[in-house]
Order: structure tokens, then sequence, then C-alpha cells
């Protein structure tokens, strides 16, 4: 691919949201968790439900995404996937508080992989209130070219993996929906079977990697007794609707080292730092 995306780099947007705990409560919900809240702060990786990039019809591609060309660049290639991230949180965010969101293009690379080509976009959000910026993220968005065969389900596991902590998570279409729903993504590889079968080459509905992020954070939040200062993901292979997740942990001497597996194949990892908030 020879289009040169330089001039998308450094380029920024804001955006304004108000937390309110209706949105967290209804995902602990769908998660099966008790959906009271204990607390005036927000669950770790929740601020993923606001900031909603809500467009018109005409304003979408065919695969239910804001159209390209906006923000983001005119990248070609017609898959596009949440890679992986890097989270510092410096402080707790509250409830009822007004956000917000400044978003900047990092960098733009184009690689070529066993698949063909690649385009990574890294977007590096500060978000906060009236007290300053409360946490920063980088997030990785990787394009790709169109599968040239459909791939595999992975068959389900006898026994679970061995691990110190684990859950197991059964991703069925209503908790992907739901998930789609309250982070208002309207990539239809999540919820439209038909298009992800017969147009992205999936074997099946592809479970959210933010969702998953989420699932792993909430498992080292509940083990550990540190507050969770630093928090890095990465994705590694689909994940699929009907085949049990396991969600697995061990502790680590700075933190803890997680990932989710599904058959043989670990779909993401990740590890937590903990530590004061800075």
């Amino acid at each position: 691919m020879q289009q040169d995306f330089s001039a998308w780099i450094g380029r920024s947007a804001v955006a304004k949201d108000r937390l309110e705990p209706a949105r967290s409560r209804a995902l602990s919900a769908a998660l099966g968790r008790a959906p009271e809240l204990t607390d005036s702060r927000l669950p770790l990786l929740h601020h993923w439900l606001y900031f909603w990039d809500v467009r018109p019809p005409r304003g979408l591609g065919t695969d239910g995404h804001p159209a390209r060309g906006d923000f983001l660049p005119p990248v070609p290639l017609p898959r596009r996937m949440w890679a992986g991230g890097r989270l510092r949180f410096h402080r707790d965010l509250k409830f009822e508080s007004n956000l917000t969101r400044t978003s900047t293009i990092l960098k733009v690379e184009t690689k070529s992989g066993r698949s063909g080509d690649l385009v990574f976009v890294t977007v590096r959000h500060e978000i906060g209130d009236e007290a300053g910026v409360a946490l920063t993220e980088e997030q990785d968005i990787v394009y790709r070219g169109a599968a040239s065969a459909t791939l595999e389900l992975p068959k389900p596991l006898e026994q679970p993996p061995a691990s110190a902590w684990k859950q197991n998570v059964s991703p069925d279409p209503v908790l992907l929906f739901r998930y789609s729903a309250l982070t208002m993504n309207g990539h239809r590889i999540h919820y439209d079977r038909t298009y992800a079968m017969k147009e992205e080459a999936y074997p099946g509905l592809v479970v959210q990697g933010p969702l998953q992020a989420t699932l792993l954070i909430g498992l080292a939040a509940a083990h550990l007794d540190a507050p969770i200062a630093g928090f890095e993901f990465r994705g590694l292979a689909p994940a699929y609707d009907g085949i049990p997740l396991h969600v697995c942990g061990d502790p680590t001497e700075t933190g803890a080292r997680l990932w989710i597996q599904q058959g043989e194949a670990k779909s993401m990892s990740a590890q937590v730092v903990c530590g004061d908030p800075g």
C-alpha cells in the first residue's frame, strides 16, 4: 500500500459527556453481576460506555462504523479491529462529573503481514474533568484486507487453563448486542451474523475487544488489594459467540498478568500494574 497518511498525524478531536451510573448498572447486569454500585467511582474501563459517536445513516460505512476520512484516516482496507491499548489511571473518575476527552492521532504505520497489508493507527485520549486529566489512554486500531478464507471456530476446552484466578464467561449474542448498544458500537461483526460470516469471513459473531479487556481488568480488581495504576492489553486472535471464554490471571510482583482463552488459542493478553496513581 503506497497511500500516504502522514497528514493525519496530529489531528485532534474533542468530545464531552457526563458520567451517570445507569450505564454502569446496565453493564454490570449484562455481565451477571449485582447492578448496585458501592460508591461514586466509575468502574475501571467503564469510560468506554461514554463519548458516543452517533452518526446519521449517511455517515456510516457498510461495516456499521462511522465512515472513514473524518477524524480517522480513510484507510481503504475493509476490516477494522481494535488491536490493543495502554492506559494510565491518574485518579478516580466520579459519577455526575462532566468530562472532556481530547483525542489525537499519534501515528499511522503501514506494514505487511502473512495476511497482506496492515495499517496501524494509534490514537491518544486524555480524559478529565474540572480538576484536570484523570486518565490517559492509547488505542491501537488495525486495518486489514479482506479475508481469503473463513476462519475456523475453536473447539471448547475440556478443562479450563491453569491459573490462580479464573472466571468462565458465556459470550452469547445477547451479551454482545448489549455491549455494542452500551458503547454505541455499530460494527456489524458483533451482532449481524450474516454480515460477519459472508462479508468478513468470520465463523460467528466476534466478541468485542473492549468487552474482553473489561472482563480482564475486572478479574484483577476483584483479587488485588492495591489500586490499579496501569493496564495494557493486546488482541491475539478473534473470539466468537457460543464458546466459553476462560478469563484467567496470575499475580505478579507488580500487579498481575492476565489472559482470555477460547479453545486452545488465547484471544487477549494483558497486564496490570499496581501503585499510586500518577
